[in-house]
């Protein structure tokens, strides 16, 4: 018989922290079913909440990426609030934080001390630049991280600036690797005796992430001594492989790695002479005579429509795609079928459409989350479980504690 639930069932996750990359990576545990408590200050003040787009007074940026999660506020800055999170803490699996280094330690929340409590929380610490270090207290954000870590060294046209994408990809890809992180942590400890089970502390830095997926840049600097550097959309590793304009303004990103699927596209555009041209016989022979041969597709896609470049395309079975805005990812029929976008149900924008959860377990029906929560909506449910009542919770929100 197959499971029905998800895989992170029953793991609850609080995540007291700001912005986007660690948050993201509690957000894709909850899209596999953990149960997560989005905790903040009383009033707000989430950076998150104030970037565009804003709709009458509401972040999308907000309700997207915190979905799927309870909201909590309190302010563990103050003694009344350090205690009441650590009561919190005794009942959660996994603690996501973003604090600069040593922030959590100076307001009494140590390793140790959460430890003391749970000894089996797993803690992953996610900043710019890792616990140890000389960076390890400055501030970061997604473009930091990309410039460092040589990211944007490769991003823009040859001989000009280098570039940042319109999205903070360096923060999606260290949250990608913190759910990852808690994946892995989450194995180790349930693998352990139950009595025995530990939490760990997990340390990852943002720019590391990105250093991690430039993977050979290292070794191909080191062996051949130069950096690889901007070639706009053309790939400098595999010919022909960029994007092309169409004549009537689309663009295309037609990738033909490999000498069959190169002598395909040769077909598709009815020039067969190009396949045996020996300044492209072969991979290494393409990419050096790059420029005449990307010359010859430039020309070809310039005199066709979209719909008649990709239906050859297409019929000689090349890897391409136009390249899609958000809406034509909404409107594509194959995300259609496959359910590629959900709804999240919103109180104060209706519904909103977002990316289902992934990936997909066979035979189980993923999360139906709804938005990002407002600042303690869940206040009185959970901190009621922690045995506060009704006037000891106006009390604190008076004093700023909740």
């Amino acid at each position: 018989m197959q499971r029905q639930g998800y895989p992170l069932e029953g793991v609850r996750i609080l995540d007291m922290a700001t912005v986007l990359a660690a948050p993201f990576s509690a957000t894709l545990c909850g899209d596999l079913g953990a149960d997560v408590v989005k905790l903040e200050l009383p009033g707000g003040g989430d950076t998150l909440r104030s970037l565009a787009p804003v709709h009458d007074g509401h972040a999308v940026f907000w309700k997207t990426a915190n979905r799927g999660k309870q909201g909590i506020s309190l302010d563990v800055r103050k003694a009344e609030g350090r205690t009441l999170f650590l009561r919190l803490i005794e009942d959660f699996d996994v603690l996501v934080e973003n604090f600069r280094t040593g922030t959590l330690d100076r307001w009494g929340l140590d390793l140790a001390t959460l430890h003391a409590r749970n000894p089996r929380l797993i803690v992953l610490r996610l900043t710019g630049f890792g616990q140890t270090g000389p960076y390890a207290r400055r501030p970061g954000f997604a473009r930091i991280f990309e410039a460092m870590s040589g990211f944007a060294h490769l991003t823009g046209e040859a001989g000009g600036p280098p570039q940042h994408m319109n999205y903070p990809l360096g923060d999606a890809v260290a949250g990608l690797f913190g759910a990852f992180s808690i994946a892995a942590a989450l194995a180790e400890r349930n693998a352990q005796p139950h009595g025995e089970q530990r939490g760990v502390e997990i340390d990852l830095s943002a720019t590391e992430a990105m250093l991690r997926l430039l993977d050979p840049l290292a070794a191909e600097y080191q062996l051949g001594g130069q950096a690889r550097s901007r070639t706009g959309s053309c790939a400098g590793y595999t010919a022909p492989s960029n994007v092309y304009r169409t004549r009537d303004g689309a663009w295309l990103t037609v990738v033909a790695t490999g000498d069959a699927i190169f002598t395909r596209l040769c077909q598709a555009m009815d020039r067969a002479d190009l396949a045996t041209d020996p300044r492209f016989a072969d991979n290494a022979a393409r990419i050096r005579h790059l420029l005449a041969l990307d010359a010859q597709i430039v020309q070809w896609c310039a005199a066709l429509d979209c719909a008649q470049a990709t239906a050859a395309l297409a019929a000689h079975d090349i890897p391409f795609s136009k390249v899609c805005s958000a809406e034509d990812a909404l409107q594509d029929p194959h995300f259609a079928e496959r359910g590629s976008f959900i709804t999240l149900p919103d109180p104060d924008l209706g519904p909103l459409a977002a990316p289902a959860p992934v990936p997909r377990f066979t035979g189980r029906q993923a999360p139906s989350p709804r938005s990002g929560p407002a600042t303690g909506q869940d206040n009185a449910r959970i901190y009621a479980a922690l045995g506060l009542d009704a006037q000891q919770q106006e009390r604190l929100r008076r004093e700023g504690v909740i």
